[in-house]
């Protein structure tokens, strides 16, 4: 019974953030779901997948919806023995979002538990980590892979640290599940961050084995996070060897092009443009948004009130009520710092930041360092850009880094190092009582010393963002020229208020706790009210910061059906619906970047940060220039299409999506070369380059590209050129997206060009039933030797990524289950002797 009574604490953790959670996200128990414009955004571009998995009861594996065709690899694929994701999904087994607020409170508890700290510490200490803004924020957005990644790194940094506690089958075992649920999260820059934090602070475990002369626990140390890691890795070995096989097809691996689309030189080979990778850096001031939400505006979307300047401003110039607020809400963007856009500032907590700097002070544990060397190093390469040498250094030199964007994510580093080290300082000021009012008043006074001193230093700051010359270009319909400029005047007046109302703000809690724990001190408050106290203070804050950006009202919270479809069908999309042959449609207004059409049709637009490459480069090099001015190639009175277009006609789009005054209007594009076609000659080339140029000049129904120096040896007794019978015939008989079948009928040998896009692994060829090799053509598609006489030719996408894949993540998964089944008996038994 003693036994149990010491998992009631932990039970009753566990049970609150259940409630907690549920709780925060309300909606859901009334039948609703959140609205994440990301996952919107995902849905649409794998409706296809989803109705192919519903219908058929198994993965396709390709989807031909967006950019023309690529692998449902990093799009939501489900795989054979994936049993750690049924693991994965019993843990997360509260509704969405709830899941992963859940998943963060659980995670940073365990941690804490490794550090010995009593439950009511560990579990404020919990609640505070889990309502990080940047945490929350990014649930409301959808990034739901990233945050679901975060979720499990507090379980991954507890196992590390009791393996190097020599708690080898304790930790072991963490380690192993951790990571394999880290990894099944799919999320793979938040893991390589991870990784980057564990080499930082296997730093500091190693100074210690060495200042300890124990070198020799290094072996045991290594051996267990091997096997735990050969193991995690296995149990996901099919969704990591398709990510790696898809990886250098994607805008992830290096482009073989030497020029860019402008026709200048490529100054560099890395996966991605420098500039793209840093173009969310954060602001090296900017950075003291993490203990004071809004010096630098908040987000982008700040709601100012009716006492703003703004607001008044807008009165005082004549505007009714109603048009104030309107002009308020849509124009006052108060955000001024570095970043292109954000939807909230990066708030880790003013009560945790002082807690945090209470920790450097008071706390004797000298793992303290290892978390702050973690914080020190997220920070420094938040800022990206603005931290070049550092940043360069990293994108040239260290693997794997250029293939990551958004630079400022990897502050989730310090949302999670500055948390537990506020945590450690908050259980060392009960425990320790040694110098304990000399590490408090040091505490307020650099704490309370920095706010004071951003006040004095307000005066140097202009309030003045990129955004402004915006705003002042958006109003210059107004009649007053003036109105503009006066009207960012009074923007940056507000964004002077802000800066000073959150300053007096973190102020104000900082004195508060430094009070409460003064009050302990001197024994007027008992031990766990006053950490009741400073943990309500620590988590209200973060709860009213949080609600500006993602809060439990209609626009946020909405019903399930408007959820699960979040595209209504257009006229256009009607119109085009009711035409039940095979082809892509091009719309317009979001060119690759719409994931809207994908949802109703076969589109060459989508939504994915790892698009096909091939094709990124085909739009942007070809695309948009063959489009050039669609006044010379749409007959404004007919609204048809009066030139043919070659590339386009490539890629069988058969409708356009143009928006006129009228709404969208679909055009046919009568030139649309089809499915698939004869050519009378195949243009052999040698790069890359050449390639993408030949084919933006060719016409593409008579004439194809080929890369002699990649696929030409496989022709070279074949011919280049071919009589084309004007009678001969290819048409596609039966479509799935993994599975397509052509009949052919060529009085002559024939090569065919298939609109499909080519990739080597997985897709297999047959005609007449017999494996026929597939070549590369035009850059991006599909092209075979078709023999005379009538055929039949047979595609069938069958990864063997996926069967070898799923056959290792078995064993593995057989170990794993092996390993802690022996374990808990080793456990059990050493305890019993």
């Amino acid at each position: 019974m003693k036994q149990l009574q010491k998992f009631y604490p932990h039970l009753l953790a566990i049970i609150g953030f259940i409630v907690i959670s549920l709780v925060y996200f309300y909606p859901i128990l009334q039948g609703k779901k959140i609205y994440q414009s990301d996952i919107a955004k995902y849905t649409g571009m794998a409706k296809e997948q989803i109705d192919f998995r519903a219908e058929n009861h198994t993965e396709p594996y390709w989807t031909n919806s967006s950019f023309g065709g690529m692998p449902t690899y990093q799009s939501g694929a489900n795989y054979p023995n994936d049993y750690i994701g049924m693991l994965d999904n019993a843990i997360r087994f509260l509704p969405r979002p709830a899941d992963y607020l859940f998943l963060y409170f659980l995670g940073f508890y365990a941690l804490m538990l490794v550090f010995r700290v009593d439950p009511l510490k560990a579990f404020f200490g919990a609640l505070a980590f889990g309502l990080s803004t940047y945490l929350i924020v990014i649930i409301g957005v959808g990034h739901n892979a990233k945050a679901h990644a975060i979720g499990y790194m507090p379980f991954v940094v507890a196992g590390f640290i009791l393996v190097f506690k020599k708690k080898y089958l304790h930790g072991g075992i963490l380690t192993m599940l951790a990571v394999a649920l880290e990894i099944t999260a799919n999320h793979f820059q938040m893991t390589y961050y991870l990784l980057l934090l564990l080499i930082v602070m296997s730093g500091y475990f190693l100074y210690r084995l060495i200042q300890e002369k124990d070198l020799k626990s290094l072996p045991k140390i290594i051996g267990t996070f091997v096997v735990a890691v050969i193991l995690a890795v296995g149990v996901n070995a099919t969704s990591l060897m398709a990510t790696k096989e898809y990886a250098d097809f994607s805008t992830r691996g290096k482009s073989e092009l030497t020029f860019n689309a402008d026709g200048s030189k490529k100054e560099s080979n890395i996966a991605m443009d420098r500039s793209y990778i840093t173009e969310y850096s954060y602001g090296i001031v900017e950075s003291l948004n993490l203990f004071s939400p809004r010096l630098f505006g908040g987000g982008n979307n700040e709601k100012l009130t009716e006492d703003s300047h703004v607001y008044n401003f807008m009165l005082n110039y004549g505007a009714s009520p109603e048009e104030a607020r309107e002009l308020t809400d849509n124009y006052a963007v108060t955000y001024w710092g570095d970043q292109p856009q954000v939807a909230a500032p990066a708030y880790i907590g003013a009560v945790v930041f002082f807690l945090f700097v209470l920790a450097l002070y008071h706390d004797k544990r000298k793992i303290k360092y290892a978390f702050l060397a973690g914080a020190i190093f997220s920070l420094l390469l938040s800022w990206g850009k603005n931290l070049s040498f550092l940043t360069d250094f990293f994108i040239d030199c260290v693997p794997m880094y250029d293939k990551f964007r958004a630079v400022s994510s990897i502050q989730v580093l310090l949302e999670l190092c500055v948390p537990v080290l506020a945590i450690m300082g908050l259980q060392s000021f009960f425990t320790n009582e040694e110098n304990r009012w000399k590490s408090l008043w040091k505490t307020g006074a650099t704490t309370l010393g920095i706010i004071v001193l951003l006040f004095v230093c307000k005066s140097m700051f202009n309030f003045a963002g990129e955004i402004d010359h915006q705003l002042i270009d958006a109003l210059k319909q107004h009649p007053d020229k003036s109105f503009g400029t006066q009207f960012i005047d009074a923007l940056r007046e507000d964004r002077k208020d802000l800066y000073s109302a959150d300053l007096l703000r973190s102020g104000f809690l900082i004195a508060i706790s430094f009070g409460v724990l003064y009050f302990y001190m001197k024994n007027k408050l008992a031990a766990n009210t006053a950490v009741i106290l400073v943990g309500v203070f620590m988590v209200g804050d973060l709860f009213f910061v949080d609600k500006n950006y993602l809060s439990n009202d209609g626009q946020q919270f909405r019903s399930a059906y408007e959820i699960d479809n979040p595209y209504q069908p257009t006229q256009a999309d009607s119109l085009i619906l009711q035409d039940t042959t095979h082809f892509r449609v091009y719309e317009l207004a979001g060119g690759i970047y719409s994931p809207r059409s994908s949802y109703f049709h076969k589109s060459i637009g989508g939504y994915s940060a790892v698009m096909p490459r091939r094709f990124k480069e085909v739009y942007e090099h070809l695309f948009e220039k063959s489009m050039g001015d669609l006044g010379s190639i749409i007959d404004p009175q007919t609204l048809s299409i009066t030139k043919s277009i070659p590339v386009i006609n490539a890629f069988n789009i058969k409708y356009l999506i143009v928006g006129t005054e009228k709404g969208d209007v679909p055009i046919v594009n009568p030139f649309h070369n089809g499915n698939a076609w004869f050519v009378k000659e195949l243009k052999y080339v040698n790069s890359a380059d050449q390639e993408i140029k030949e084919f933006g000049k060719i016409e593409t129904k008579d004439f194809a590209t080929l890369n002699e120096y990649e696929f030409g040896a496989w022709r070279k007794t074949d011919p280049k050129t071919f009589p084309k019978d004007s009678l001969a015939t290819i048409k596609l008989d039966l479509y799935k997206p993994n599975h397509l079948i052509y009949t052919s009928n060529n009085a002559n040998e024939g090569f065919a060009v298939f609109s499909e896009i080519y990739y080597k692994d997985g897709w297999k060829a047959t005609i007449d039933g017999k494996e026929s090799a597939i070549f590369r053509v035009d850059y991006t598609l599909r092209g075979m030797d078709i023999p005379k006489g009538k055929r039949t030719i047979e595609f069938k996408f069958e990864p063997q990524v996926v069967k070898t894949g799923s056959t290792i993540a078995l064993f593995s998964s057989i170990l794993m289950f092996i390993v802690i089944i022996g374990g808990v008996y080793f456990d059990r038994k050493k305890k019993i002797e």
